[in-house]
């Protein structure tokens, strides 16, 4: 089983759960209707990751706050990519078929270290840099619907085991990339620095 880093520990998430468009700017550069009930799609323990791969010229990155659930609560905060095979996932929306083959697959999802979330969460947000340009900034106030909301609505459906991830959704900005590209994201609370990391991806 794939695991992540929490403060000083090592966890292990018997799964992903992803919200998909939770940003109204994303939704339209895509071309998509904004939802009238919240999105929400798995990706299993398998999928995890912290090496960033090229798998090939369909392939988008979409990077996303995620939140570290233990005992029912958010107990972290870190930053994940939700890869995307764009090209199979157009396919299979347009034939009304789920994204698991566009979206599950292993390596599709990339963390972060994750750290102790802040007990306020209005503040969040991140900055990620793609060869040194601003690609995407996500900010709490652009979310349609904000993390303990989330929590709650998977919360009604589905049980969410300690060390479960949830990803809430990307911002405009996302793109497919190359090899060799380097990324480097800002993760923040009010005008705090949670975390930094870097990527470079390999082939």
């Amino acid at each position: 089983m794939k695991t992540i880093r929490y403060n000083d520990r090592i966890v292990t998430p018997s799964k992903i759960v992803c919200v998909g468009r939770n940003y109204v700017e994303h939704i339209e550069e895509l071309g998509n209707e904004i939802p009238e009930n919240m999105v929400i799609f798995n990706k299993p323990n398998s999928a995890i990751s912290d090496t960033f791969r090229y798998f090939g010229e369909e392939t988008r990155f979409e990077g996303e706050i995620a939140l570290l659930i233990i005992q029912g609560e958010i107990a972290g905060i870190g930053f994940g990519f939700d890869l995307t095979h764009a090209d199979i996932q157009n396919r299979l929306k347009s034939k009304g078929l789920p994204w698991e083959r566009a979206k599950a697959f292993d390596g599709s999802a990339i963390f972060t270290p994750f750290v102790e979330a802040p007990s306020d969460l209005n503040g969040i947000g991140f900055r990620l840099f793609r060869n040194g340009e601003l690609v995407q900034e996500a900010r709490y106030d652009l979310m349609i619907h904000k993390p303990r909301a989330i929590v709650e609505e998977i919360d009604a459906f589905m049980t969410l085991e300690p060390g479960d991830i949830v990803m809430t959704g990307t911002p405009k900005g996302v793109s497919t990339y190359e090899r060799g590209d380097h990324f480097e994201v800002e993760l923040f609370s009010q005008d705090d620095i949670l975390l930094k990391n870097d990527w470079s991806v390999t082939s």
